[in-house]
């Protein structure tokens, strides 16, 4: 039997703990993953016990707390604070989300606070980015037209085709959904995920769009668009309630519907 193991400076080890002031009110525990590539050393887990009632009501609310009051060495990303930006993504009690909307509440015991998985961490919950917006880059997120417009108007579209692209547009690309999807962690050098695929489908349905035959071919590949098994764990986990197996569903549809 086929044995694997971690190199040994990829192994975590245990951290830092911090406790809370024995006067506190309400105290909660979060285990973060701390790495720091300047350090030279592995990977660690550092335990947080804060008083809650000190903090606001999200999982953000308690990482910014830490950070403030306790550990200003934790790093991590966010900004909007409400669900719009994506910056702050990462797996927080076994599921990827967004910290800014999930509350404290939510969870019991232990808060396990990790970057999102199969990403290259740059610092403790900052995973790199780079190859996840190539991969955007590369299906030309833009408008693609050959006519020109009508003089002093808009590109105008029906009502029922601008209901096409609801539940595509809401996309904030956090990849919480390409980093939950075991074929992008086997293949993200080729397959382009569930974020970008849908994003892909937002322009190859929009009825303004005049590039649908190019897009779709350059998504009929093995592995860009194939490597997709409907695991559904990208519907699942996206924090904003979309269903990205349904886009990569309706562009393979497409794709047979046209060699029909």
């Amino acid at each position: 039997m086929a044995e694997f193991t971690l190199p040994k400076n990829s192994k975590i080890k245990k951290g830092r703990s911090f406790s809370a002031a024995k006067d506190a009110g309400k105290k909660r525990t979060f285990r973060v993953y701390r790495w720091d590539p300047d350090s030279g050393e592995n990977p660690r887990v550092d335990s947080y016990e804060i008083d809650v009632e000190k903090c606001g009501p999200m999982i953000l609310d308690a990482l910014i707390y830490i950070k403030n009051d306790i550990d200003p060495t934790l790093t991590f990303r966010r900004s909007c604070r409400e669900g719009i930006c994506g910056s702050c993504s990462m797996n927080i009690g076994g599921t990827n989300t967004l910290a800014c909307i999930k509350g404290i509440d939510e969870y019991k015991g232990d808060i396990s606070v990790y970057p999102l998985p199969h990403m290259q961490v740059k610092k403790d919950l900052v995973p790199d980015m780079t190859h996840f917006y190539a991969q955007y880059a590369s299906i030309k997120p833009w408008m693609q037209t050959q006519t020109p417009p009508p003089p002093d108007s808009e590109r105008l579209q029906s009502k029922e085709d601008r209901e096409k692209i609801d539940g595509l547009y809401e996309c904030i690309l956090c990849a919480c959904c390409s980093t939950a999807c075991p074929s992008y962690w086997w293949n993200s050098d080729r397959y382009l995920g569930p974020a970008v695929l849908l994003q892909a489908y937002r322009w190859i349905i929009d009825s303004r769009d005049e590039n649908t035959g190019e897009r779709l071919d350059d998504l009929e590949d093995p592995f860009r668009l194939y490597r997709c098994h409907t695991i559904m764990n990208c519907t699942n986990t996206c924090p904003k309630g979309l269903n990205p197996a349904r886009s990569i569903a309706e562009i393979k549809k497409l794709l047979i519907s046209r060699t029909m």
